[in-house]
């Protein structure tokens, strides 16, 4: 078994992970991202790019290779198909916050953001990234101090690169748990948390899309027993629809049993305008092309103990209402990344420096978790419920009458309860391409 030491593990290459990894690289720390898969390429993942994290790329010099990328802009969320009441008006809102630069979302495929920022990471000399390696557990030792109990030192791993399986062990001052809401390393360190109740679950498929066809807007449609929201997309090679259908908890077998052709009936009954797509056998061919989310919404009462913090969807599992989880996820890291910089650079990181990372993010997750929460209650519930149809009423005659309104969703979820702008030690002057990513910087 191999050993080796590093200054900081973060473990998952998610959005929060290679974030932090980034940041800390440029601080000059010695960083190593932990990632179990061989790349970033997995569908159904948080693609919603929120002006917040679009403002970070460009203070970190990266926006225009961002901008660069295939991708969907949407400036306006309308709360209902002909309803006229616009929910979200990012427009309204940059014109509103004029240092706001990019006033929309931009729906981009995850891996694609991610593969940017590894790209940019690998170019600083104290960044490196193992692929197809996964966490085995965690490597502890004495607490220092008064601190109770045993002080994690670094991770046990395990990589299964090029058909092999090869362990070791990294030892590290801190080990930061950024690997989901299903935390392995967050299970490791004993660290359990508190479970809210969710009404609903979320079904993905794809809908395709004509080539000469305009983009779709980002609509919620709802229906009694049942919602969905239309979410427009581009990658390099096509283009489609990522279409989320929300029902009601635990319900995956029921709808499995009912079998593929009800499923794709429902899907052109809520989409009248794709009901020739949703009908084809070549759209939605067999229901193992409809992947379930179990959707969860939780929060750890303590994120960290001493050497391990936990960050994004492993301190907090979102709701997919308002698409915010990797955007929170994002700014957790550049919090985390300026509070924990020089105590990680000059090796002396305690544990009242990872509680201040806590204190700097629990009120933006509180907060929008308790809007998540009321967004359950009074909106997807009864519809999932079969008591309503659509959106409260009264909502819908508000935004109608006074559509200034939407600016305050489109601030809540496009910047957030706290944005974190990046350290001026990480800001560089745009970068419009990438150069080759250095072979050194990379392990497998």
């Amino acid at each position: 078994m191999s050993a080796a030491k590093t200054t900081c593990v973060v473990v998952g290459g998610g959005p929060a992970g290679v974030v932090l990894g980034l940041l800390l690289a440029r601080a000059g720390v010695e960083v190593t991202v932990l990632e179990k898969h061989a790349d970033f390429h997995r569908d159904f993942r948080g693609d919603t790019v929120h002006p917040s994290t679009l403002q970070l790329l460009d203070d970190l010099g990266l926006y225009e290779r961002f901008a660069a990328l295939p991708h969907s802009e949407v400036r306006r969320v309308e709360l209902a198909a002909g309803s006229g009441a616009v929910v979200a008006d990012f427009e309204r809102l940059g014109r509103l916050l004029p240092g706001l630069r990019h006033p929309f979302i931009a729906m981009v495929p995850q891996w694609d953001l991610l593969t940017l920022l590894a790209d940019a990471a690998r170019e600083e000399p104290s960044f490196t990234l193992r692929t197809s390696t996964e966490l085995t557990g965690l490597l502890t030792g004495p607490a220092r101090g008064t601190s109770a109990g045993a002080r994690v030192t670094g991770v046990r791993w395990r990589s299964t690169d090029d058909g092999g399986v090869v362990e070791g062990e990294l030892e590290a001052d801190l080990v930061v748990a950024c690997d989901g809401r299903r935390s392995t390393a967050r299970r490791a360190a004993e660290l359990e948390p508190r479970e809210f109740e969710v009404p609903f679950d979320v079904w993905w498929f794809r809908l395709p899309v004509d080539d000469d066809e305009p983009d779709a807007r980002l609509l919620p449609v709802m229906a009694p027993g049942r919602a969905m929201i239309v979410i427009p997309r581009r990658t390099t090679t096509e283009r489609y629809l990522q279409v989320a259908y929300l029902g009601p908890k635990g319900g995956d077998a029921a709808l499995r049993a009912r079998g593929v052709e009800a499923f794709r009936r429902d899907v052109a009954e809520m989409l009248p305008d794709r009901a020739a797509n949703a009908l084809s056998p070549d759209a939605i061919r067999s229901m193992d092309d409809v992947s379930v989310l179990d959707v969860r919404l939780s929060r750890l009462p303590v994120w960290h103990r001493e050497g391990l913090l936990c960050l994004g969807d492993a301190a907090h599992a979102m709701s997919p209402v308002g698409g915010v989880g990797i955007n929170l996820a994002v700014q957790d890291a550049v919090a985390a990344a300026r509070l924990l910089a020089t105590p990680l650079r000059e090796r002396r990181v305690r544990r009242t420096d990872l509680a201040a990372v806590q204190r700097r993010r629990t009120l933006p997750t509180v907060l929008t978790q308790a809007l998540q929460q009321q967004a359950h209650r009074r909106v997807l519930a009864p519809v999932l419920a079969g008591a309503q149809g659509g959106p409260p009423r009264v909502v819908t005659a508000a935004l109608q009458r006074v559509p200034q309104l939407a600016v305050v969703p489109a601030a809540v979820v496009g910047i957030g309860v706290r944005p974190e702008r990046a350290p001026a030690w990480a800001r560089r002057p745009p970068s419009p391409s990438a150069p080759p990513s250095p072979s050194a910087a990379v392990s497998h």
